[in-house]
């Protein structure tokens, strides 16, 4: 399975940007995938996940929206209303479950730059 993560970008605060993810390989519909996201001299940190249902985390909840498209085999996350604070390199992930692409990928796309300008 290859992902590749595109759609980064700089944006003023307020903003909005929606991030893709193409996979490729053996990855079935039935696959969690996920954002996770890595700030300057923090630990990566999930975002989203997506499989039977949807997850967030609490501090992009009602910004964020992540979706798919399983006939194009690819991943999306549209972010509304940003801010500074999520500013960071945006990557996407996926598992054979969405319980494992919340707690420990196995698959990680390359990371796409998000930049929120204050």
């Amino acid at each position: 399975v290859q992902l590749q993560a595109s759609g980064g970008g700089l944006v003023q605060t307020g903003g909005s940007l929606r991030l893709s993810c193409a996979a490729s390989g053996r990855i079935g519909n039935s696959y969690g995938m996920g954002w996770f996201r890595q700030a300057p001299e923090q630990e990566r940190e999930f975002v989203a996940a997506i499989g039977g249902t949807t997850y967030y985390a609490d501090s992009v909840k009602g910004r964020f929206t992540i979706s798919r498209d399983n006939a194009k085999n690819t991943l999306y996350l549209q972010m509304n209303s940003l801010k500074p604070e999520d500013t960071a390199v945006y990557y996407c992930a996926a598992a054979t479950t969405v319980y494992g692409v919340r707690t420990r990928p196995v698959y990680w796309g390359q990371g796409t730059q998000v930049t929120v300008s204050s």
